[in-house]
């Protein structure tokens, strides 16, 4: 076994150089957990996810957070002992929120955005009370509809701002807030120092960067493990390593970043006409081999 610091010597140079080598000893330590989204599970904010993960195999599950009142929404108490009974029941965890809900009420410009921000940081402070074997510790903010942000200076500093208001009370409370974006790792990284607390982190995601023509080998490691609080295995319209990724690789690049363990979230990665169970467990198999040398 190869621990963290000698990896990280190991992995020294650049990124896009990794060597067959140094891929290979990236796999030979990790402790990586893998799930996927529930709404790539076609069970948005739906209980149920629980069942589909478990026949897929899966580790875990990224739960929707959306606006208030909808029938699983964790606000609710009731709703999120349901919810600690059923990963109880699966064995499935809760490997984070996600507020797909920012893509069409954006964070930017909309003023009730941030209260639900606000309301996804006291959610998870409440689970950690309640059940902190069980309650996650991260939530993706998403930026991407009319909700992108890429390429609008004046949008990104309305972010920082609003960032700053709940930033102090997820930092107290032991909560990240990610941001997933097409915007580049400079300008993740100008956000997170604008906003001035380690509560705010990069959630990557490996194909939106790739699409916007980023080198995502390079970019983990400039963005730092400290930096990156989960991350979405995706391909575009075809299953994990039948794209454009590289996803060994990406787990040499990863381990570089000292990203060396924490979540792995499928999304995407589902060809039109396929099902959906056995080309997740496809998936699954994928990143298990390239992250965990299965």
């Amino acid at each position: 076994m190869i621990s963290r610091r000698p990896l990280l010597k190991l992995l020294g140079g650049s990124a896009a150089a990794l060597s067959a080598q140094s891929v290979f000893s990236a796999l030979t330590e990790s402790n990586y957990q893998i799930g996927a989204c529930d709404w790539c599970l076609k069970k948005k904010q739906d209980i149920a996810a629980f069942e589909v993960a478990k026949a897929i195999g899966l580790e875990g599950i990224q739960v929707s957070f959306s606006t208030p009142g909808s029938e699983f929404d964790l606000r609710n108490r009731k709703v999120r002992d349901a919810y600690y009974k059923r990963v109880d029941e699966t064995g499935i965890q809760m490997a984070s929120l996600g507020m797909g809900i920012l893509n069409q009420r954006p964070l930017a410009s909309d003023p009730e955005a941030i209260g639900w921000v606000s309301d996804a940081v006291d959610t998870m402070a409440a689970m950690k009370a309640e059940q902190p074997d069980k309650a996650p510790s991260v939530c993706l903010l998403a930026f991407f509809g009319i909700g992108d942000i890429n390429g609008k200076p004046d949008a990104m500093d309305s972010v920082i701002k609003k960032l700053k208001t709940v930033a102090k009370k997820a930092e107290d409370n032991g909560v990240v807030l990610g941001l997933e974006s097409y915007l580049s790792a400079d300008d993740h990284l100008q956000i997170i120092d604008g906003v001035g607390s380690k509560a705010i982190q990069v959630y990557y995601d490996s194909a939106n960067s790739a699409f916007m023509g980023y080198n995502i080998y390079e970019e983990v490691v400039q963005i730092g493990g400290e930096r990156l609080c989960q991350i979405h295995c995706k391909e575009k319209k075809t299953l994990l390593g039948g794209g454009d990724i590289d996803f060994p690789k990406f787990a040499a690049a990863l381990k570089k970043a000292g990203y060396d363990d924490g979540w792995l979230i499928i999304e995407g990665a589902l060809p039109k006409g396929t099902d959906l169970v056995e080309s997740y467990k496809t998936n699954f198999s994928v990143l298990d081999k390239s992250f965990r040398g299965a």
